[in-house]
C-alpha cells in the first residue's frame, strides 16, 4: 500500500501575507498617533500599507541585506508599526532598544546585536549621543516625530559617525517597483533582548512563523478576542517584547490602534480615551494602578469606556486593583509570558464549567490568576521531586514549550539553567496549575522567602498589603535573618495623604496569613524603583536593605 501524503500548499507562513491582508481588506482602519505635543495624526490602514512597502523598498535601495539588523529607538505610533512589518518585508531583521534602559546597556545591546541602521524619533537624539560611542551604526534614519526638518548628512559617513537620513525624504523617493524578500517561514523577522536585571540582556529572535502563529493565537475569542470593529490602546511600549505581539495581531483583523506616543502619565492616558475610547488596552499593572487612582482622585472628570478590556501582564496584578475597575465596568484579565515566549503564554477567561458557580470573593480570586495556557503552548510544573500533578497545590518551577517559545537565546548555546534536558524552557516562575488549568504564579525562584525551612510568597503578600485603602503599592523581600535564615520585610507606599503605620497593617493582614508569614518589618519609603519594563525592582531593593539588622 503506498503512503498517502497531504494536499495542501507548502506557502509558508509569512508577515508579508498579514501585511497584504490588513492592506487590501481594511485600507479605511485607521490608525491614530499621539504626537510630542499631544496633537493626534491620523493614517488609513491604506496610508500604512503604502509606507510600510515603500520602507522596505528604501532599505534595500540603501543596501539592505537579508539578515541585516535594523534597531528602532521609538515610541509607539504610526512609523514603529511601519517599521515592524516594512523591516521584515526587505529581509531585515527588526531590533527594538528599550529607551528605558542606561545608555551604556542599550549600546551593549545594540553592539551585541550587530545592528546596522538605526530608525530613531527625532525626541530621542540626545539619548543616542549617550550610548554612540559604544557602538557605530552606518545609518542613522530620523524620523521626525516632532514635526521638525531633520538635519541629513546623507551619502558617504564622515570617519566615525553615520549617515543621517530623514525619514519621510526616504519614503517619499523610494523606488516604486519593490518586492517582497525571499524567505521561509523560519527566517528571523525581529529581535529583542531581555530585561537583564540580574545580568547581561539575552536576545531572542522571533520567526515569521512563530509570529503568525502568536498572532492567530493572541486574536483568538477566549484570549484577547481581538477583530476589525475593535479599537486597541497599545499602553505597553512596542520596545517591551514588540508590545506582546498585539500591533501584529491588531493590524491582521484590520482593528482601529491608537498609538499614545510618549504621553503615559496617567492624566495623558486618560485625556486620550475620552478622544479615543478604546474597547482593548494593555499595559503592566503599575500603569492601571496609577491610572485608577487618579481617576478615583478626580471624579467627574472623565469616563472609562464602557465595556473595556484590559489585558494586564509583566507583573502579578493585585485582586484590589481587578475589583476597582470592575465597580466602573472594565474588566481586567491578567495573564503570563515572557520575552521568551513571544510572549503571550496564558491568559485569563472563565472557563464554561465555572459559569454560574462561583461566589464573587471566588470569581475575583480566580480573576488574580495567570490565566490559562493558550493553545500550541504546553505546560508543566517541575517540582524538587518531580512533575507535579494539576491540583493546586503542588507548586514547582513553570516550564514550557511551544512553537513561538525560544530554544535558545541569539549568540548563546542552551544551558541547563534556561532549558530542560528534554527541550523545555525554564521560566524561573515558581506556581502551580489547578485542576481547570488555570496557573497561579507564585513567584520568581529568586523572590521567594524560606523561613525556617518554610516558604512564603512575596506575591501573595505584596497583593494583600495593597489591598489597603491607605497604600498605593507594596514590594517585599527576603532580608538574611540570624535564627530563622531569611524573613520578610514590606517596603510600602502610602497613598497621598493617607496614615497608617506598620501595627496598623499588620493587623490588617493578620487574619489572612498565619503568624509566621507576616512581615517581621514594614518600612514607609515613598517609592518603589521600577525596572525598564515598569515592574518592580526587588535586587535595587535589596541592595538598599543588604545590611538590614533586625532588634536583638
Amino acid at each position: 500500500m503506498s503512503a498517502i501524503k497531504s494536499t495542501m500548499m507548502p506557502t509558508p507562513l509569512s508577515l508579508n501575507r498579514l501585511l497584504e491582508h490588513a492592506g487590501r481588506l481594511f485600507p479605511q482602519s485607521e490608525i491614530v498617533s499621539r504626537l510630542p505635543d499631544k496633537s493626534l495624526r491620523r493614517h488609513s490602514y491604506g496610508d500604512w500599507y503604502g509606507r510600510t512597502r515603500a520602507l522596505a523598498s528604501a532599505l534595500k535601495k540603501l543596501g539592505l541585506r537579508k539578515g541585516d539588523r535594523v534597531a528602532t529607538l521609538c515610541w509607539n505610533h504610526h512609523a514603529h508599526l511601519e517599521c515592524y512589518f516594512g523591516i521584515p518585508a526587505a529581509g531585515g531583521v527588526m531590533h527594538t532598544l528599550n529607551l528605558r534602559l542606561a545608555p551604556d546597556d542599550i549600546g551593549w545591546i545594540a553592539h551585541h546585536a550587530k545592528d546596522r541602521f538605526l530608525v530613531i524619533d527625532d525626541i530621542l537624539l540626545p539619548l543616542y549621543e549617550k550610548f554612540a560611542a559604544h557602538h557605530r551604526f552606518e545609518r542613522l534614519i530620523v524620523f521626525p516625530f516632532s514635526g521638525a526638518a531633520v538635519s541629513v548628512r546623507a551619502g558617504e559617513p564622515h570617519e566615525g559617525e553615520p549617515a543621517i537620513d530623514d525619514y519621510e525624504q526616504l519614503l517619499a523617493q523610494a523606488p516604486a517597483d519593490f518586492d517582497y524578500a525571499e524567505h521561509d517561514e523560519d527566517d528571523p523577522v525581529a529581535m529583542c533582548y531581555t530585561s537583564g536585571t540580574t545580568g547581561r540582556p539575552k536576545g531572542v529572535v522571533y520567526s515569521h512563523r512563530s509570529t503568525v502563529l502568536h498572532s492567530l493565537i493572541a486574536a483568538l475569542p477566549d484570549y484577547v478576542a481581538l477583530s476589525s470593529r475593535d479599537t486597541v490602546l497599545p499602553v505597553t511600549p512596542m520596545f517591551h517584547a514588540n508590545s506582546w505581539g498585539i500591533p501584529y495581531a491588531a493590524s491582521m483583523v484590520g482593528a482601529k490602534l491608537v498609538f499614545p506616543g510618549p504621553h503615559l502619565h496617567p492624566d495623558d492616558l486618560l485625556d486620550l480615551m475620552q478622544l479615543e475610547p478604546p474597547t482593548a488596552a494593555l499595559g503592566v499593572p503599575t500603569i492601571w494602578l496609577a491610572l485608577i487612582q487618579a481617576f478615583e482622585a478626580n471624579p467627574g472628570r472623565w469616563k472609562l469606556p464602557t465595556g473595556l478590556r484590559t489585558m494586564v501582564g509583566g507583573a502579578a496584578v493585585p485582586e484590589s486593583l481587578i475589583r476597582k475597575f470592575a465597580k466602573h465596568g472594565v474588566s481586567v484579565d491578567q495573564g503570563w509570558g515572557m520575552t521568551e515566549t513571544s510572549p503571550l503564554a496564558s491568559l485569563f477567561f472563565e472557563k464554561p464549567e465555572l459559569v454560574g458557580k462561583l461566589s464573587e470573593d471566588q470569581w475575583f480570586a480566580r480573576k488574580a490568576l495567570a490565566g490559562v495556557p493558550v493553545p500550541l503552548v504546553e505546560t508543566r510544573i517541575m517540582g524538587d521531586d518531580g512533575l507535579c500533578e494539576w491540583n493546586g497545590r503542588d507548586v514547582g518551577e513553570l516550564q514550557v514549550r511551544g512553537p513561538f517559545i525560544t530554544g535558545s537565546y541569539h549568540d548563546e548555546a542552551p544551558s541547563p539553567s534556561n532549558f530542560t534536558d528534554d527541550g523545555w524552557l525554564r521560566t524561573g516562575d515558581v506556581a502551580a496549575i489547578d485542576e481547570h488549568g488555570y496557573i497561579r504564579i507564585a513567584d520568581r525562584t529568586k523572590d521567594l522567602i524560606k523561613s525556617g525551612g518554610e516558604w512564603i510568597s512575596s506575591v501573595d503578600l505584596e497583593n494583600a498589603i495593597m489591598a489597603h485603602p491607605a497604600v498605593a503599592e507594596a514590594a517585599v523581600i527576603a532580608v538574611a535573618h540570624p535564627k530563622w535564615t531569611e524573613r520578610p520585610l514590606a517596603c510600602v507606599v502610602r497613598k497621598p495623604g493617607a496614615s497608617i503605620d506598620a501595627g496598623e497593617l499588620r493587623d490588617f493582614l493578620s487574619g489572612r496569613f498565619a503568624s509566621w508569614q507576616l512581615p517581621d518589618a514594614i518600612e514607609f519609603i515613598d517609592e518603589i524603583p521600577r525596572t525598564s519594563t515598569g515592574k518592580f525592582w526587588k535586587v535595587k531593593l535589596r541592595q538598599r536593605y543588604a545590611d538590614w539588622r533586625w532588634p536583638e
